[in-house]
């Protein structure tokens, strides 16, 4: 069996950790090592907004010792993976730290967005859980992981995505503002209630968490509490009935970091950040309706190797991409849009960009995007009717979609903003400061998506289907002419302009 070893190093707020793992062929692997070393940098970047001197050279003499492991295992540099979160994300000075490690250790640093670690939490959470907790599919779930500067979030009904969000609010950053707060008198744990009452409502608009029945929290405080007041449900994931984690919290919270450290055996770094950490997943734990906290014993890194290790899996892709698109009709839903046109157009989208897949060139994903901006194309009528492609444009460029990079978001904001009106020209500035193959793909989107729109101008779903016949100079396409397609004529003859500029095709509808 073909194998070969990888690394994935993350640095986070409290510290750098490292994974070695070999990977098999079929989409396997198993660890071979691991090494973590508490670096303080959310304290720097939370207090200060960058990363001290002091701190960035602890950084590096990491880094140099773990590239001397690495080294040991004989890892080419090819397959060593280092990424950063939340601290680096957010650190003013992330530029000059990036080429600092690049120069001194050899090592190229990606910063992880927010969106993208909930894609790989995700991931993960899918390996540990497998099949042997059938109610994460069938109800309403929750995926929370708390880090030093960030809460991720992920909300699904009945298995399928409804929200993921990327919240400032970590474990660091917890306990500057309670230290604040208490100087001015304003207690602990009144201010953790205000915060998570706070977020909670906002997630209630979205999926209500007294109807949550699975509660699943990644992260280190997590297992430190699975490890302490739970059982085992696989080899890669526990659980904690309610009241077990309620005693195990109300036990925590009266523990000083010194009593932490020694009762429960940890550092003195992770020791800072846990009784908040607790107390948060204890205030959100209380806000759904579940009985118990699944905890997977994996992270970020994890989801990374998994990502690796599969590759291009086709089934794992598909169901990735539905989860994608389940969170574009649930954004779509929080702004009332007409769900019947929109799914409608999207597949006519996908009839257009399956038919003509020699003439675009794109791929999988960006047959995704375009039916993510299909669903959410007329968004923008929240606001209003008039000039809602660009009202569309602003929400769905400031919104967040799960599984999608911001640079993916804002490309498909301007599919949205190009589905109707004029099409992009010089001035427009979010257009002109994409990339050239960037603003190519968002030509090539808009176009189709201008057709497809065209195909329903009445919303009312009439031509139910449709067949592409491509000619030596026009695309016709064909429906069962069993009713009047005048309405649709005429918008075929209003939005297929920039179509036949894109591709040197008219269209023509019979």
């Amino acid at each position: 069996m073909e194998s070969h070893l990888v690394a994935v190093l993350e640095i986070g707020s409290t510290g750098i950790r490292l994974i070695v793992a070999e990977i098999l062929s079929g989409g396997e692997w198993r660890i071979m090592d691991r090494a973590a070393q508490p670096v303080a940098l959310g304290r720097d970047v939370f207090t200060s907004g960058e990363l001290s001197r002091e701190s960035l050279l602890e950084c590096l003499a990491v880094l140099q010792n773990y590239r001397e492991l690495l080294a040991g295992w004989g890892i080419a540099d090819k397959d060593i993976h280092l990424i950063a979160t939340s601290a680096l994300r957010v650190a003013r000075n992330r530029d000059v730290f990036i080429d600092r490690v690049r120069q001194e250790t050899g090592f190229n640093l990606s910063i992880v967005e927010g969106i993208e670690e909930n894609r790989l939490m995700y991931l993960a959470v899918r390996f540990a859980l497998k099949q042997d907790l059938p109610l994460f599919w069938r109800a309403n779930s929750m995926i929370i992981e708390i880090g030093g500067g960030s809460t991720e979030i992920m909300l699904l009904r009945r298995g399928q995505m409804v929200a993921a969000h990327s919240i400032r609010l970590g474990t660091i950053i917890i306990d500057q503002r309670s230290r604040l707060g208490a100087s001015i008198g304003l207690s602990h744990e009144r201010y953790l209630n205000e915060s998570i009452r706070n977020t909670a409502g906002q997630l209630n608009a979205e999926l209500d968490l007294a109807h949550v029945r699975t509660f699943v929290v990644a992260g280190s405080d997590a297992r430190l509490a699975a490890d302490h007041a739970g059982r085992q449900l696989n080899e890669n994931c526990r659980i904690i009935d309610r009241k077990d984690f309620i005693e195990f919290a109300g036990r925590v919270r009266n523990y000083s970091i010194e009593e932490c450290v020694q009762k429960l055996q940890i550092s003195y770094a992770e020791a800072e950040g846990l009784i908040p950490g607790i107390l948060v997943l204890k205030l959100f734990f209380e806000q759904t309706g579940a009985s118990q906290m699944v905890v997977p014993l994996v992270s970020i890194r994890e989801g990374y190797l998994l990502d690796l290790a599969l590759g291009v899996d086709s089934e794992l892709q598909e169901e990735f991409f539905s989860q994608i698109i389940a969170s574009a009709v649930n954004l779509g839903r929080k702004f009332h849009y007409d769900e019947p046109h929109s799914r409608h157009v999207a597949n006519h989208c996908m009839t257009l960009f399956d038919a003509l897949a020699k003439e675009h060139g794109m791929n999988r994903r960006h047959r995704m995007m375009l039916e993510t901006a299909a669903i959410l194309h007329d968004i923008g009528m929240f606001i209003k009717g008039s000039g809602h492609h660009k009202h569309g444009h602003y929400i769905v460029a400031n919104s967040e979609v799960f599984g999608l990079h911001r640079d993916e978001l804002d490309i498909i904001a301007d599919v949205i903003r190009y589905h109707r009106g004029d099409p992009p020209s010089q001035t427009d500035l979010e257009y002109i400061t994409l990339q050239r193959e960037e603003r190519i793909l968002v030509l090539k989107m808009a176009s189709i998506l201008r057709v497809a729109d065209a195909l329903d101008r009445g919303h009312s779903q009439q031509i139910k289907t449709i067949s592409v016949e491509r000619r030596s100079e026009t695309v016709a396409l064909h429906t069962d002419r069993v009713y009047d397609l005048s309405l649709e004529q005429m918008g075929i003859e209003e939005k297929a302009d920039l179509f036949q500029d894109v591709f040197g095709y008219k269209v023509i509808l019979s």
